[in-house]
């Protein structure tokens, strides 16, 4: 008879291979390529315009009259809730850790490719709109590759959304929230040391009730929740992580010189395994961003706007905040502390290490504060997104049931290890990210047309 632990190892084997079979080289083609091809076929013309995306931003250009559910700021808040958060903490940490610091340059490099990406994608999102059953405008890569491409590309959208429905389940996150809890208050205390499973469960009950109190509410206020939340956590995260920055100023200009001796090396971890390197540095940096994954498109698609171009000007910023800035500080703290050499794999708590060494227990309390704030606000998005999915398949009443079905999954991934986790989202979102990425390929022209049509009513475009 096959016990729990023989069916444990079997699934968490299973999940790895998965894993390691998606992201192979097709898809790092498909993914990191793309990007290169968006930046270059685009001749940088949206990076010249980076200026009037934030104008677009600030609400520059915003109309009460436009169609959509929320504004620009909102939409942009909306998917930084779900990007700007774990992936930012935990999930640089678990680049270095098994990348070494060199997996941080090739996360800069799938950003600023990114970039370009997102830029098309959201282009298309509101290019693209469709309504679901209801008549309500919606948009996304289901909904883009449909319309886009025509009824006999549908089946991308179907693979599209029953992977979404997975792949936007915020196991990463309730693991690692857990994971802190357990560390900082279960461990230190010595409640729930003879029975960590039940601790994990109640934690895992406690993050339900409180995501389930406001994404029942819908698109309008999961964006007014995020357009206070994303702010107010990222002033504070980097705060402290520019004080350590500061306290460590000399020896950055080394941090960085070990991040691009190590990019082609690999001396740290793995050996000079350049492509293994790349590897862990896209992934991560795909779900830090989740340019190409398609998850950005359908937050973006809900802007109130009759210009596509302008949401593709401010989804672009993202990746820009999301991993050139914010994941690049938490990178840097980890080197200078030093804690990236203690063998420690765990995400969240090799961050909790590397800001206690260098600011005591006020750096613990201030990366707990921050991860409460990064992981609920994350789950919050990422129901949004699940949701959209199971609306498209299904109907706009299977919205509700999917979002139970999520708010259990909050559970389950409060019980189980960080490996299986990661291995079982990666390989969702490598899924999501192939007819998001073909669709985009293939519809890259028209996004350039109407992108031309645009610029030309601001300058001409040389």
């Amino acid at each position: 008879m096959t016990t729990d632990y023989e069916f444990y190892t079997f699934l968490d084997n299973l999940l790895a291979n998965f894993s390691a079979f998606m992201w192979g080289l097709p898809l790092l083609v498909l993914l990191f390529g793309g990007g290169i091809f968006f930046t270059l076929f685009c001749r940088f013309v949206p990076f010249r315009y980076f200026r009037h995306g934030i104008d677009v931003l600030l609400g520059k250009y915003d109309s009460k009259d436009d169609p959509g559910a929320i504004p620009h700021y909102q939409a942009l808040s909306s998917a930084l809730a779900s990007t700007v958060g774990m992936g930012n903490i935990s999930g640089v940490a678990i680049a270095i850790a098994t990348g070494g610091p060199g997996a941080l340059f090739w996360m800069w490099l799938s950003a600023i490719v990114g970039m370009a990406t997102k830029f098309f994608t959201c282009t298309l999102s509101i290019m693209y709109r469709g309504k679901d059953d209801q008549g309500v405008i919606q948009g996304g890569p289901m909904y883009y590759i449909e319309h886009g491409l025509g009824k006999k590309f549908k089946f991308l959208s179907v693979i599209f959304s029953v992977t979404g429905l997975f792949g936007c389940l915020v196991l990463f996150q309730a693991n690692q929230l857990t994971q802190i809890i357990r560390d900082e208050v279960f461990h230190n205390s010595g409640v729930f040391s003879g029975n960590a499973h039940l601790g994990n469960f109640l934690v895992g009950i406690a993050m339900a009730i409180i995501v389930a109190s406001i994404i029942f509410g819908g698109i309008r206020r999961i964006g007014y929740v995020a357009s206070y939340m994303v702010p107010f956590m990222v002033v504070i995260y980097m705060a402290a992580g520019i004080f350590v920055l500061v306290t460590n100023f000399s020896e950055i200009p080394g941090l960085f010189s070990l991040i691009f001796h190590d990019a082609f090396t690999g001396d740290a971890v793995l050996g000079g395994s350049l492509g293994a390197i790349m590897i862990v540095g896209i992934k991560r940096a795909a779900f830090s961003n989740e340019a190409g994954i398609g998850t950005e498109a359908m937050a973006h698609g809900a802007a109130k706007t009759n210009e596509p171009v302008r949401e593709g000007l401010v989804a672009m910023i993202g990746p820009f905040i999301d991993t050139l800035i914010v994941c690049t500080v938490t990178g840097l703290v980890i080197l200078a502390s030093g804690a990236w050499q203690s063998g420690e794999a765990d995400g969240v708590t090799l961050t909790t290490m590397a800001f206690t060494l260098e600011m005591g227990q006020t750096g613990r309390y201030i990366l707990m504060l921050c991860v409460l704030n990064f992981s609920i606000s994350t789950m919050i998005g990422y129901s949004y997104y699940g949701s959209k999915c199971a609306s498209y398949l299904f109907g706009s009443n299977a919205k509700k049931y999917y979002r139970v079905f999520y708010i259990v999954s909050l559970i389950g991934g409060a019980m189980v290890s960080i490996d299986m986790v990661v291995n079982f989202v990666d390989g969702m979102y490598a899924l999501m990210a192939i007819p998001t990425m073909t669709a985009t390929i293939l519809l890259a022209p028209r996004v350039m047309k109407e992108a031309r049509r645009y610029f030309a009513t601001l300058k001409p475009i040389n």
